[in-house]
């Protein structure tokens, strides 16, 4: 776990394949890693194989599976026995995996705070099972890859975000209030915290000073909740 992490993140330090890092982790056959959502296009970031590549593209193409689900949940989606005994079935996916050699799936959604990003599919050749014990490293797993993703989406804002420091310099203190509140809403991080400020500029298209008066205003609030991000005017 120590190593797929350190592994993980130089690989997003250098651009380099966030998915095969993970593999040595789990026990599975194969992996991808997919953004789909409201805040990030619909796509295959990274897959250790052309069967979890194919795997997203089926989903992606028919707009159901494991994926959809897990992001839709909020939680993991276990499917030890594909052909067996399904847990689910999807009509159009299911009959899709008939001709697949896929005894296993799993999905985990990508979520930081509030923000679903996307989903991250394993795979295995063989029905089985997924013990707690690596249930929970992948979901930890999942919650270092959102960070990368997330990450790396605002990069150009948190660019624009230092032409704003420069020319307001109470909007750092601003930012650093708000990154107090969401802290406290969400209970993650303070680094996690100013991430999901920076995610939310990227996905409005605002700046981030204008998100954290928001929030030290009330009318933002990143507590989760069914509907996600509250927004009062």
């Amino acid at each position: 776990m120590v190593t797929a992490v350190a592994e993980l993140r130089r690989a997003s330090s250098t651009g380099g394949d966030l998915a095969r890092p993970l593999l040595g982790a789990l026990p599975v056959t194969g992996l991808s890693i997919a953004t789909m959502g409201d805040l990030l296009p619909t796509g295959t970031v990274a897959a250790t194989d052309d069967q979890a590549a194919r795997l997203d593209e089926l989903q992606f193409d028919l707009g159901e599976g494991p994926c959809w689900d897990a992001v839709a949940a909020r939680r993991p989606v276990l499917e030890p026995d594909v052909a067996g005994s399904p847990v689910r079935v999807w009509p159009a996916f299911s009959r899709a995996l008939a001709d697949e050699p896929i005894g296993a799936l799993f999905a985990f959604p990508l979520l930081l705070g509030p923000l679903a990003l996307g989903a991250m599919d394993l795979w295995c050749d063989h029905a089985h099972d997924l013990s707690d014990e690596h249930a929970l490293r992948a979901s930890a797993l999942a919650r270092e890859v959102s960070r990368h993703l997330l990450r790396a989406a605002v990069r150009e804002i948190a660019d624009e975000q230092h032409d704003d420091a420069v020319t307001d310099r109470f909007s750092r203190r601003h930012v650093h209030q708000a990154t107090g509140m969401v802290l406290a809403q969400v209970g993650v991080s303070p680094e996690d915290a100013e991430l999901l400020l920076q995610g939310h500029a990227f996905a409005t298209g605002t700046s981030m000073r204008e998100v954290a008066d928001d929030v030290l205003a009330g009318r933002l609030s990143f507590a989760t909740r069914p509907t996600g991000i509250e927004e009062s005017s």
